[in-house]
């Protein structure tokens, strides 16, 4: 049995090139796109997009992972790829100006489930390039680092050279430590692109509201020891201490027995699960992994592990990979966790 960690491949369709050659036209025509890369910025765009009369409250200058680009109207036509940048942007009230999602890798948040499955979806996994294309948007947003592959032919200069506006989630900025504020950065970030920074403080608010309910009610508690189980079987690959995970544990009152790992994910031995004595195992359920079923039966089947208290007591909390992310599925994660771990605040 082995639950890998999903590589993520790009598997869609071929496409009509017409989208393409559609879009590629119109970079050189257009006077109010601007091109933003990874890294580097693409002046010629961004400056025949400066001529443009703005819009109310507009031009919005942001900083992207070393990419300045400045937006004299909130985009129109904006596709996400991954599901945390979708939730966030339904999450927002953005949904009319929204032409494509994909790649959901869990269930949706039950209130964003309607407007989600009226949204196209592209692509089960991550679209291609002219897949992207055919949609005509004017802004992409992506979740995780690969939704800009250059080696699938979808890099931000693609996009840019196309004359589309790109924006990567910061936690694949390159940042050493994430926490809970870069979740309520990036609310704001993408509320000033698409110019309703009022509906993104409110967001911020209440999901600060729900994490301050969740950790009030525990903070009496006793800190609990917790192992994350993302996959694996011959190692255990979990959660480090440089991923928003171990803040989600720790404001839960729990402490991620692999805080001390650096890195935002890494391999473990079983021993060392073991020797750690975890009391809850957080398993972190998403497409490709294995069923949370078949993690569970595989954590309960080891010998090695049985008097793991966290086994032997079969404490698992159950938590979507989604809401381990920069997105606003992190303010739920506190809550569930919370509730998996002290379940005597929550009676």
């Amino acid at each position: 049995m082995y639950f890998g960690i999903p590589r993520r491949p790009c598997f869609p369709p071929a496409r009509p090139r017409r989208a393409l050659r559609a879009v590629a036209a119109a970079v050189t025509l257009s006077t109010t796109l601007v091109i933003a890369g990874c890294g580097t910025g693409h002046g010629s765009a961004g400056d025949a997009k400066a001529t443009a009369s703005p819009a109310e409250g507009f031009p919005v200058s942001i900083d992207n992972c070393g990419v300045r680009t400045t937006y004299v109207k909130p985009p129109s036509r904006a596709v996400t790829i991954h599901q945390h940048p979708a939730e966030l942007m339904l999450a927002l009230g953005l949904k009319d100006r929204m032409v494509g999602t994909a790649f959901p890798d869990s269930a949706v948040l039950p209130e964003l489930k309607k407007d989600f499955e009226a949204i196209p979806e592209l692509a089960r996994k991550e679209p291609s390039f002219e897949t992207v294309l055919d949609a005509e948007p004017d802004f992409v947003y992506g979740g995780y680092g690969s939704a800009f592959a250059e080696n699938e032919g979808r890099s931000r200069k693609a996009f840019a050279d196309a004359g589309i506006d790109t924006y990567l989630n910061r936690e694949y900025c390159g940042k050493k430590q994430v926490t809970m504020s870069d979740t309520y950065d990036e609310i704001r970030t993408v509320g000033s692109i698409f110019g309703i920074p009022g509906r993104a403080d409110k967001l911020v608010t209440d999901l600060q509201g729900r994490i301050d309910k969740a950790t009030t009610a525990v903070e009496n508690g006793a800190e609990v020891p917790v192992f994350v189980y993302d996959s694996g079987d011959k190692t255990a690959f979990t959660a480090g201490g440089k991923g928003l995970g171990s803040e989600l544990i720790r404001l839960a009152g729990g402490r991620n027995v692999f805080a001390d790992l650096d890195d935002v994910f890494g391999d473990v031995s079983w021993e060392q699960v073991v020797d750690r004595k975890p009391e809850v195992i957080a398993i972190y359920d998403y497409a490709g992994s294995g069923s949370v079923r078949q993690k569970k039966e595989f954590l309960l089947s080891q010998p090695a592990l049985a008097d793991v208290p966290a086994v032997k007591n079969k404490r698992f909390v159950v938590l979507p990979l989604t809401a381990t992310l920069v997105g606003i599925r992190s303010a739920y994660a506190v809550d569930g966790l919370a509730r998996g771990l002290h379940p005597e605040s929550f009676r």
